[in-house]
């Protein structure tokens, strides 16, 4: 009797990525779209290293535990045995089963009875999020010695269905999509596609993440959160920016609520619907943009072609709402005299507390002038190199943030629940889900400092009102003429302090 194959698979090594890359554009180990991550597919000593050898093919692997040639004829082996009745969802998932390099790249078709306590989270500018356990868990890796798949279960899954999906639109497979072609270690995981069998829409099945969006995890954090975990988590945000930025793509939506944390407060990067390639020119459609307007680069704004650069833009918005625990302009109306002040160089306040080194990375993210930003290479380099560097007492970082901690934890321990819900409420005009914006005539962006201490009058164009019953899908469509336009420069001059 022929003796089970033995699983000669050995751990990765941690200084490369989970699984191989196969290069799509004309790259070397020193283009900015490569990192020391990247393990070749054509490097057959490289895989052996860092994945070791099939214990069936005798081949090296693609990824941890993984043989794309041998898991590919099982995948196709079981095509047969399982269909979600969409010839297109059937091909999609297919397709990346038999290319899948590593586990995370492979796509399972998950009846919606292998769910449990599917429960409703929220609903968002473009879908709903449910939460569910999946008893049964997802592929990992082949066990050879038991020849069947070895599966791990988290303890809830995310369910996230896109509007209008039963027609399964190309926007959710382009999300899905962008899971696959992103090496997504900083973005959350999708397992798989399954199907609510109430109202026929299509749902993605992704990774959990218990303490929700950033907003949350600050609100919700019962300890004062130190400016070194602080910068950690910023360049793990940067690491999975620089990741989508590295597959050429814009992510075109990046906002404080699209930064999700998980296990061990770690944070990911989600809802990857709006990401496109960032070397195709995209005109902007007629009706307007989509985002969430505190974040949104001028230039955006204004109508321009979006870019890796306004990505970076709102990466300086979220760093700073996370290290100020402060919400971008909270107070005052989301309208098109925000876009226009935005345009002229308002910007969010940055709390003297913050480390001057953050600060002026802050203010460099955000600079009017695309041209000055960091490239997200620059942007993770230098979180990393601080993150390195904060428990250093010969680093500038590490003096920075001693004494800016003393300040800050100061005013947490002082800071009551009651004071700190507060500190959270939002005007009702202020919409922080994504929605169609449409703006005319804004002016040409430029950094003022001027702008930095503005206050908004409370006259009749602030008063609040009620709000629509679906903020979220309306169009914010405005076209200031040139007389509006200098009455309202005139009128900061006069609220400048």
């Amino acid at each position: 009797m022929d003796e089970k194959p033995k699983n000669l698979w050995k751990e990765v090594d941690d200084k490369h990525q989970l699984h191989v890359t196969i290069p799509t554009i004309d790259s070397t180990i020193e283009s900015e779209n490569v990192d020391e991550r990247v393990v070749f597919i054509g490097d057959l000593e490289k895989r052996k290293q860092a994945y070791g050898i099939c214990g069936e093919c005798k081949e090296p692997g693609t990824g941890f535990n993984w043989c794309q040639s041998c898991n590919a004829k099982r995948f196709k082996d079981n095509f047969k045995n399982w269909t979600s009745g969409n010839k297109h969802i059937d091909e999609f998932i297919q397709q990346s089963q038999l290319n899948a390099v590593h586990f995370l790249k492979c796509l399972e078709w998950i009846p919606f009875e292998k769910f449990q306590n599917v429960t409703y989270i929220a609903e968002g500018g473009f879908g709903k999020i449910y939460s569910a356990e999946w008893p049964v868990g997802h592929i990992e890796y082949w066990d050879i010695e038991n020849q069947k798949w070895f599966r791990y279960s988290f303890e809830k899954y995310a369910l996230k269905s896109l509007n209008n999906s039963s027609d399964i639109c190309s926007d959710f497979l382009n999300e899905i999509k962008s899971h696959l072609l992103i090496y997504n270690d900083d973005i959350v995981q999708c397992y798989g596609i399954t199907q609510d069998p109430n109202n026929k829409e299509y749902m993605m099945v992704l990774y959990y993440c218990k303490y929700g969006n950033l907003r949350n995890y600050l609100n919700k954090s019962k300890n004062y959160i130190n400016y070194k975990l602080k910068i950690e988590n910023l360049q793990q945000i940067a690491r999975g920016l620089l990741d989508i930025h590295n597959a050429e793509k814009v992510h075109k939506d990046f906002h404080s609520g699209n930064i999700l944390h998980g296990i061990d407060s770690l944070p990911f990067i989600s809802d990857l619907g709006m990401c496109q390639p960032a070397n195709i020119k995209q005109s902007v459609k007629e009706e307007g943009i989509y985002g969430v307007l505190p974040y949104m680069a001028p230039e955006v704004l204004r109508g321009y072609q979006y870019t890796k650069a306004a990505d970076i833009y709102s990466f300086g918005i979220i760093m700073n709402e996370f290290l100020s625990e402060e919400i971008p302009f909270n107070d005052i109306p989301h309208d098109e005299f925000l876009a226009f002040k935005i345009c002229k160089g308002l910007r969010p306040t940055i709390s003297n507390d913050i480390p001057k080194l953050l600060a002026d990375l802050i203010i460099k993210c955000w600079d009017a002038e695309i041209k000055n930003r960091p490239t997200t290479k620059e942007l993770h380099q230098l979180l990393k190199k601080w993150d390195d560097g904060a428990d250093s007492q010969n680093s500038e970082i590490y003096f920075q943030i001693k004494e800016c901690d003393k300040t800050r934890e100061e005013k947490f321990k002082n800071r009551s629940n009651e004071d700190k819900s507060k500190s959270f409420q939002t005007h009702p005009q202020a919409f922080y889900t994504s929605r169609l914006l449409n703006f005319k005539n804004l002016p040409k962006p430029v950094n003022s400092s001027d702008l930095s201490s503005f206050q908004f009058s409370s006259d009749a164009n602030y008063t609040a009102q009620s709000t629509s019953a679906n903020p979220i899908s309306e169009c914010l469509d405005v076209q200031l003429s040139e007389l509006e336009l200098n009455e309202i420069c005139q009128d900061s001059e006069h609220n400048i302090e």
